[in-house]
């Protein structure tokens, strides 16, 4: 009898062999990706999967971690049935109940605190994946809170909120139309494969790169014209550099500044200190090649910019970091503009199909007015100003505070602890909570913590309504029936806003009838969705015509684009430390520089990991089995590291035990290494009140410690 490999290598038709291709989206990492899979399935089991090619964005590619999709849904501590906690909080005791039985306590258990506390004492989290958050967004709003919160209150909003303060609201770079590149943190050959593409087209044409980067990249090596290696954290000085040096040799767009920009002379004073000298100082920069990298970005034009969602904004300066990039944007004229950088309209769960769908309505339709600030909302008032959910780095603090009311409760959906700085200070919040369910693809260790743990299931076992850029709009069909007893996150929403009994009836009425209604104002209906072989485009998709929000003003408080910021002016109180300019602050921690002299980059990316979701895989683990930080030989060679040695990295909150690998990408100095492993977790290094005191980020990616060699090896 042939093997199923033997199979799928003959060219043997797939209705003789009895496989079956379904079609279906790897939903692994960041909703920006989400690529076409082709899914070979025998008898209801998965044999393997593919790229679909022609698919929107992938194009028949998928990645390192979408080629481990098998071993993602099959995995062994794959949570089967509901369960109740029968020991201690994280130890781990479980005995199986019937979604019936869970449904009810859960329900049972948060009316109860909502009769007794207000429904804010209930507070509702959301990690990965990120496919049903208007789902779960709109059960807090109609449960009568506003204590919604997501791992975004450390992944890109800080981004988007920089935006919000120059623009009004984000933008993109027109990769297709820009004749240069400039990157911030930018390595998208390693760690997204649809956005890469777009950058080896435009080098392909002839346009030119510039990449900010401290380390050398395949992506600075294949693509930059200019590298520039600054030091970890100070991409805001290399910034105000690049935007004094532009003023001072007159390569700025004057008429455009004095049309469409607020709060020029301040930025234009403010950057004067920012001379080549210093700044070749403060970021390691060579002064001629920064000047050289300032007139190629102002002659180039247009220049589609890169922003990535957290390289920039995990340091406790990052916010300003970012709005000190975009606003170089500003000094050339290249907002809003063909080819420069242009507005995003979300169309559903963050991605811009270039169409309109219900989902705002979705959520405000049912957002509640007269109900107590969410979690944490005296500390981070710009976060508060900007964003529709709580800061999460606030609730642990509020759950052992208890003030301004008490956190007694917790619905944790793909919530991953290791996501926090110090992240055993989390577990230590969530041991004092009254009651906690959870619901997640696997048995996660903030599971072991819940009274109540739900089985959610993979992207290749339910129907997801998915949005595309360039105009375009999928709905699945399960590749395989939910495996054991799990169910899609979006159905245990719908599900439990039944039993909760909360008045909303389109989100009792079910999954289906909600995903009907988010498309009820397009001209295609979920039949067709589901019918067609490839996401369709839509009929409402239509380009958008560049300049439109010069022509009707910006969505600011002064209608122009803002280098002083009056949204920061109006909202920040006491906060006086919140400034109106882009202003530039060194973001160690507080440790001593001579005791601590390297510098630890806390979640450095690996192309075969996302957090810890791809951890335990066999084909990714195999690509770094053990906890592995990056070193400079040269540091190796001074305290007497050898590659494959044991060290400790030692902060002022704790130190773990890695291996080393010899590395020349990054400066001597820095210490590269990735989180959320749990015999090695980084984040412990991290202080949890190392934050950014405009976006509440934290500083993952800059804190100081020291190596040891061999001390505590395993």
């Amino acid at each position: 009898m042939a093997t199923i490999e033997q199979l799928l290598k003959a060219k043997i038709p797939c209705e003789e062999t009895g496989i079956e291709v379904k079609r279906s989206l790897c939903d692994i990492c960041t909703p920006g990706m989400h690529c076409g899979l082709n899914v070979y399935v025998k008898d209801g089991t998965i044999l393997k999967v593919e790229g679909v090619e022609n698919y929107p964005g992938s194009n028949g590619k998928i990645c390192t971690k979408g080629a481990c999709t098998r071993q993602y849904v099959y995995r062994k501590n794959r949570i089967r049935t509901p369960l109740r906690r029968i020991g201690a909080r994280g130890e781990g005791k479980f005995e199986e109940i019937s979604w019936e039985e869970a449904y009810r306590e859960i329900a049972g258990r948060l009316n109860e605190i909502k009769a007794q506390d207000g429904p804010e004492a209930v507070a509702w989290f959301t990690g990965y994946s990120k496919w049903y958050r208007p789902w779960l967004h709109r059960l807090v709003h109609s449960f009568g809170s506003l204590n919604y919160g997501t791992e975004s209150s450390c992944c890109n909003t800080a981004t988007g909120m920089a935006w919000k303060t120059i623009a009004g609201r984000g933008f993109r770079g027109d990769f297709a139309n820009a004749n240069l590149l400039i990157g911030w943190g930018c390595n998208t050959l390693i760690g997204n494969h649809v956005v890469a593409r777009a950058h080896l087209a435009l080098k392909k044409r002839g346009g030119k790169v510039i990449i900010i980067d401290p380390r050398i990249t395949p992506t600075t090596q294949k693509l930059a014209d200019i590298h520039l290696q600054i030091r970890p954290g100070t991409d805001g000085a290399l910034a105000l550099g690049m935007g004094n040096t532009l003023i001072q040799n007159g390569w700025i767009d004057q008429p455009f500044i004095d049309k469409y920009v607020h709060g020029f002379a301040e930025y234009k004073a403010y950057v004067s200190q920012f001379t080549p000298e210093r700044t070749q100082e403060i970021t390691g920069v060579d002064k001629d090649l920064i000047i050289k990298a300032a007139h190629l970005y102002a002659t180039s034009g247009p220049v589609a910019g890169y922003f990535p969602s957290a390289a920039v904004t995990h340091h406790i300066n990052g916010y300003n970091n970012m709005r000190a990039i975009m606003s170089l944007e500003v000094l050339i004229g290249n907002v809003d503009r063909k080819g420069g950088v242009v507005p995003v309209y979300p169309s559903l769960v963050y991605a811009d199909g270039g169409f309109p769908t219900m989902e705002r309505a979705f959520l405000n339709d049912v957002k509640p007015q007269n109900c107590r600030s969410p979690i944490g909302s005296g500390s981070f008032p710009l976060w508060y100003a900007l964003t529709d959910e709580y800061q999460a780095m606030t609730l642990a603090g509020q759950i052992r505070e208890q003030k301004p009311y008490p956190i007694r409760a917790l619905g944790a959906f793909g919530m991953n602890h290791r996501m926090f700085p110090q992240p055993t200070e989390m577990l230590g919040a969530l041991e004092k909570l009254d009651f906690i369910f959870a619901t997640d693809l696997i048995m996660t260790e903030t599971c072991r913590y819940a009274d109540i743990v739900l089985p959610a299931c993979s992207s290749l076992e339910r129907s997801e309504l998915k949005v595309y850029g360039g105009g375009y709009l999928t709905c699945t069909t399960p590749a395989i029936p939910p495996l054991y007893q799990s169910k899609p996150d979006t159905q245990i929403i719908c599900e439990l806003a039944g039993y909760l009994d909360i008045e909303d009836d389109l989100l009792k009425s079910g999954y289906e009838k909600t995903m009907e209604y988010l498309i009820s104002n397009l001209s295609v209906t979920l039949e067709e969705l589901r019918a067609a072989p490839l996401p369709l485009k839509m009929k409402e998709a239509a380009p958008r015509k560049p300049g439109s929000l010069r022509e009707k003003g910006f969505e600011t408080p002064t209608g122009k684009l803002e280098l002083y910021s009056e949204k920061i002016m109006q909202v920040r109180g006491d906060h006086t430390e919140l400034d109106p300019l882009p202003v530039w602050n060194e973001s160690f921690d507080s440790a001593d520089r001579e005791e601590y002299p390297f510098t630890l980059i806390a979640g450095a990316r690996l192309p075969q990991a996302i957090h810890t979701r791809t951890h335990e895989l066999p084909w990714a683990k195999n690509m770094r089995p053990d906890p592995t930080a990056d070193i400079h030989p040269q540091d190796a060679k001074a305290l007497g590291l050898q590659e494959g040695d044991w060290m400790q990295i030692i902060g002022e909150k704790g130190s773990v035990t890695v291996k080393v690998h010899l590395s020349g990408a990054g400066l001597p100095g820095d210490v590269y290494m990735y989180h959320g492993y749990a015999q090695a977790d980084i984040n412990e290094l991290i202080g949890k009140a190392h934050l950014d005191p405009y976006s509440g980020f934290p500083g993952y990616r800059q804190v100081r410690c020291k190596l040891v060699k061999g001390e505590g090896a395993k």
